[in-house]
């Protein structure tokens, strides 16, 4: 980032429509890339245009189980809510999204109405887009509630989403990851996004969004707290999820998106626990010193300011990895292509960049997964070793 205004500016003002490399490491909302004055244009013009209906779908899984989810609430009564301390203890919101049996469970909703509701007003989604909180909520996830567990311990996954993006964002990918034999944990970090909603019925919204105090390295200093923290809690008896067994608590790894990505780097120098990394287009708040991360990290970005030899803190990182690493950039992409909002802004007839969204959850899906067999499962994938036809937008930069 160049300035501390830029590593705070959220997407809605700006994205498909030309994202800056400066505001890489924020976040992005669904519906948020449409600008200001084209949102104030679409609703003058939409009133006699027919209501749009809004169906949002995400890709199926690929691997060989279904997808189980389970949500969890979690205390830390150790540690004051970082950005609202009035609240109490820091409290957590998790998805568990597991290897399933098909055919069992009941639909999963994307989001409760409440998160729904929130990200709307938070990204200020016209309502000529026929977005409603009822519809957003109810987004075809093809993750199953209560469904039965696979039998077995898999490796543990732990994904964080960008600055102002709810856990939602990061489902396609969960849901994928535990398709291919992986126990994701999908943290949402209260008061840092559109909303959470809690133990206690309660949906906060975004505490720190607009605050000109604090910087990007906090905000990733304290994911790092959390994501330890819910470790902790998976892997410590089987009190806060009731398929705690199925974790293999050896095999961790944390993959993150724009902020979340630079929080992967942070919790994998204060958490030995985390044997592998992947940062998804963020920059990285700060970049590691040589020393500091010996272990397999993956730098998976949009090539138009992630390429090496870019602006941003890349190639500082590049150098101070020192395990097995790799380095893509994909042409086409834009910050949200590694998330599930492109596809749904697609599906809400917004704009999108000129990678096809889904094909940008298929390239983000087959090396995260290429990536964690390779590091945590000792399954070579070839996918990792140069460019492949199938994805040649993928550009290997060393």
């Amino acid at each position: 980032m160049n300035t501390t205004s830029n590593r705070k500016r959220r997407i809605s003002a700006v994205a498909i429509l030309g994202l800056a490399a400066s505001v890489a490491a924020t976040g992005t909302g669904l519906a948020a890339t449409t600008p200001p004055s084209t949102v104030h244009a679409t609703a003058a013009t939409a009133a006699a245009a027919p209501p749009r209906s809004f169906q949002g779908t995400l890709p199926a899984p690929t691997g060989p189980y279904a997808a189980g989810e389970d949500v969890i609430h979690l205390t830390d009564a150790s540690r004051p809510d970082p950005w609202v301390p009035s609240s109490g203890p820091r409290q957590l919101t998790v998805t568990m999204v597991y290897p399933a049996v098909p055919g069992t469970g009941t639909p999963a909703p994307y989001m409760t109405l409440a998160e729904a509701a929130g990200h709307i007003q938070h990204v200020k989604i016209p309502a000529s887009s026929g977005i409603t909180p009822q519809n957003l909520s109810s987004v075809t996830t093809h993750a199953f509630d209560r469904a039965r567990p696979q039998r077995g311990k898999y490796p543990l996954v732990v994904l964080s989403p960008g600055f102002g993006d709810p856990r939602m964002v990061l489902t396609s990918l969960a849901t994928d990851l535990a398709s291919h034999g992986y126990v994701v944990a999908l943290v949402g970090h209260t008061h840092e996004d559109s909303g959470e909603t809690l133990a206690n019925g309660q949906t906060p919204p975004c505490a720190i969004c607009d605050d000109p105090n604090f910087d990007m390295d906090t905000v990733a200093a304290s994911r790092a707290l959390d994501v330890s923290f819910v470790i902790d809690q998976l892997t410590h008896g089987n009190t806060a999820w009731r398929l705690a067994h199925l974790i293999d608590k050896h095999e961790i790894g944390m993959a993150g998106h724009s902020i979340g990505g630079a929080a992967a780097a942070t919790t994998m120098i204060a958490d030995p626990r985390v044997l592998a990394g992947v940062n998804m287009d963020g920059s990285f708040d700060p970049a590691p010193m040589p020393g500091q991360i010996n272990r397999p990290f993956l730098m998976l970005g949009a090539a138009a300011y992630h390429s090496a030899g870019g602006g941003d803190n890349w190639g500082q990182a590049w150098a101070a990895l020192g395990g097995y690493k790799k380095w893509l950039a994909v042409a086409g992409a834009n910050h949200p292509s590694f998330t599930d909002v492109d596809l749904l802004e697609e599906e809400a007839g917004f704009p999108t960049p000129p990678l096809d969204p889904e094909h940008g959850i298929v390239i983000t899906r087959e090396y995260v997964t290429a990536f964690f067999d390779q590091t945590l499962k000792g399954i070579h994938s070839p996918l990792l070793d140069g460019p492949s036809p199938n994805n040649p937008e993928v550009l290997f930069q060393h």
